[in-house]
């Protein structure tokens, strides 16, 4: 089976028509754009979005920062 890109299905349209398009389709404030990327990782990692997974705290290890005058 042979794949071909199929050029007639998106239209790159100008800058200005792109910016328009980007102004009224962006999500508006940061809470709307973390809420887009909370529903993106949920949906790539198969979790469930009013239920994340807890993070692995034993993958992490943290150590205090020593100081050194001199």
């Amino acid at each position: 089976m042979e794949f071909r890109l199929d050029r007639t299905a998106h239209h790159a349209g100008t800058h200005a028509e792109n910016a328009q398009y980007h102004a009224n389709h962006q999500p508006a404030t940061m809470a709307e754009r973390l809420r887009a990327a909370a529903y993106l990782n949920s949906v790539a990692y198969g979790y469930d979005l009013d239920n994340p997974p807890r993070l692995d705290r034993t993958a992490f290890a943290t150590r205090q920062h020593i100081q050194r005058n001199g």
